[in-house]
C-alpha cells in the first residue's frame, strides 16, 4: 500500500473520482427512463415501480453487509470483484428478455455499486495527512456529479438511443474502470482481524450505544422516503397525462435537483459556526416546505405545474443535502475508530428509507396519483423534522451538537 506520507498522483485521484461517480450513478440510470422501459418489457406502473425499490434495497443491503468487510480485507481486491459484478449486473440488465431477469439484475447493480463507499475509505487512506480533505472532497465531487448527472444522460440516450443503450454504454464505462483500477489500484493492508460476524455486530453496538446516531438513522431515513419517492415516479408522472414528455425531460430534472444539492456545501460552514443541529431543522423544513407545496401541483395548469416541479426539487434537494452533511458531522464525531462504521449504518438507513420511497410511491401513484405520491413525501419530511424537534437527553445534548 502507498505509504499516506507520500504524494498521491493527480491522475490516481481523478479515477477514483471516476469511481466512485460511476458506480454509484449506476443505481439511478433507470429512474428517468420507467416510463419507457415499462412498456417496452411489458410491465404494469406498480410492477416497473419494483426497478429503483430493489435497485435501493441491494444498496442499502450491500453497505450494511459489505462495507465493514473494507476493514478487514484488501481493499483493492473487493473493489475489483464489485466492479466486475457492477459490469455483469448491467450487461444483464441491457439484455434482459423478461421484467423477472430486470428485477433480479436491478437488485445485483445495488449490491455491486456499493463499491463507492469501498472507494471514499480507500481515497482517505492513501491520502497525505496534509491534504486529505481537499482528495477526499475530490472523491466525494465524483460521487456527487455521478448522482446528479446520471438521470441527465440516461433520460437523454434513452429518448434517442432506446434504455437499453444506456445500460451497454453503462456496462462499457464500468468495464474501462475496472481495468484501470486493476492497473494503478494499489494493495491495502487490513486494519482488523475482526471475524465477520464480529464487524456485522459492531454496527448494532454502535447503533444502541449512541442516541444522536439513532436520530440521525431514522431522520435520515424518513428524508429517503420522501426523496426517493419523487425521483421513482416522476418519470412516470410526466409520460402520462396532461404532460406526455419523454425521458429526457424527466432527465433534465436532475439538473433542478444539482442547483439544489451544489448548494448544499454552504450548509457545511453553517455547520461549524452555528452547529450541526440547527441545519438539521432547517433541512428537513425546506424539504417539507418544498413537497407539500407540490401537492397542490395538479390544480395548477400544465406549466406552472412544471414550474412549481422543477422549483420543488431545487429546495428538496438542497434541504436533503444539507442535512445529510449535518447528520455526518454530527455522527463522525462519536467514535474516531468507528467511522466507516458509523456511516454504514447511516448510509444503510438512508437507503433502506430510499427502497421504502420507491415501493410506496409506485403504489401510490397507482392508484392516487400525484398527490398521493407528494403526500406521502410531505409526511415523510414532516417525520424527520420531528425527529430533530424532539428534545435530545441532557447527557446527549453535547455529542448531538458536534461538539
Amino acid at each position: 500500500m502507498q505509504n499516506s506520507n507520500t504524494g498521491l498522483s493527480s491522475r490516481l485521484v481523478l479515477l477514483l473520482a471516476a469511481s466512485a461517480g460511476l458506480s454509484v450513478a449506476s443505481i439511478y440510470y433507470a429512474q428517468p427512463m420507467l416510463g419507457a422501459l415499462g412498456p417496452d418489457i411489458g410491465a404494469s406502473t406498480s410492477t416497473i415501480g419494483l426497478v429503483p425499490t430493489l435497485t435501493q434495497l441491494g444498496y442499502a443491503i450491500g453497505i450494511i453487509a459489505l462495507a465493514p468487510i473494507g476493514d478487514r480485507f484488501d481493499r483493492r481486491r473487493i473493489i475489483l470483484i464489485k466492479a466486475v459484478a457492477l459490469l455483469v449486473s448491467l450487461l444483464a440488465v441491457a439484455m434482459a428478455p423478461s421484467i423477472g431477469v430486470l428485477l433480479a439484475a436491478s437488485l445485483a447493480i445495488g449490491l455491486a455499486a456499493t463499491l463507492a463507499q469501498d472507494i471514499v475509505p480507500a481515497a482517505a487512506t492513501l491520502a497525505p495527512v496534509a491534504h486529505r480533505g481537499k482528495i477526499v472532497g475530490t472523491v466525494m465531487t465524483g460521487l456527487l456529479l455521478g448522482i446528479l448527472l446520471s438521470r441527465v444522460i440516461s433520460g437523454f440516450v434513452a429518448e434517442h438511443w432506446h434504455w437499453r443503450g444506456m445500460f451497454f454504454i453503462a456496462a462499457a464505462s464500468v468495464g474501462w474502470l475496472t481495468l484501470a483500477l486493476w492497473r494503478y489500484l494499489p494493495r491495502f493492508v487490513p486494519t482488523t482481524q475482526l471475524a465477520y460476524g464480529a464487524l456485522l455486530g459492531s454496527l448494532w453496538t454502535l447503533l444502541r450505544q449512541h442516541a444522536p446516531l439513532r436520530r440521525a438513522a431514522l431522520s435520515q431515513g424518513l428524508l429517503s422516503v420522501a426523496f426517493s419517492a419523487f425521483w421513482s415516479t416522476l418519470a412516470i408522472m410526466l409520460a402520462d397525462a396532461p404532460f406526455h414528455l419523454g425521458s429526457t425531460v424527466a432527465g433534465l430534472f436532475g439538473l433542478a435537483g444539482a442547483a439544489g444539492a451544489l448548494a448544499a456545501p454552504i450548509a457545511g460552514r453553517l455547520a461549524d459556526r452555528r452547529g450541526p443541529e440547527i441545519v438539521t431543522r432547517l433541512g428537513t423544513g425546506l424539504a417539507m416546505l418544498a413537497f407539500a407545496t407540490m401537492m397542490f401541483g395538479p390544480l395548477l395548469d400544465t406549466s406552472p405545474h412544471l414550474a412549481l416541479l422543477v422549483a420543488g426539487a431545487v429546495v428538496f434537494d438542497l434541504g436533503v443535502q444539507a442535512t445529510l452533511i449535518a447528520h455526518q458531522t454530527i455522527i463522525y464525531g462519536l467514535d474516531a475508530q468507528a467511522r466507516s462504521r458509523l456511516n454504514a449504518v447511516l448510509l444503510g438507513s438512508m437507503f433502506i428509507g430510499m427502497a421504502a420511497g420507491a415501493a410506496l410511491g409506485s403504489l401510490l401513484l397507482a392508484h392516487w396519483g400525484w398527490i398521493g405520491v407528494t403526500a406521502l413525501a410531505t409526511i415523510a419530511a414532516l417525520g424527520a423534522l420531528l425527529t430533530r424537534l424532539w428534545p435530545a437527553r441532557p447527557h446527549t445534548l453535547a455529542t448531538d451538537a458536534g461538539i
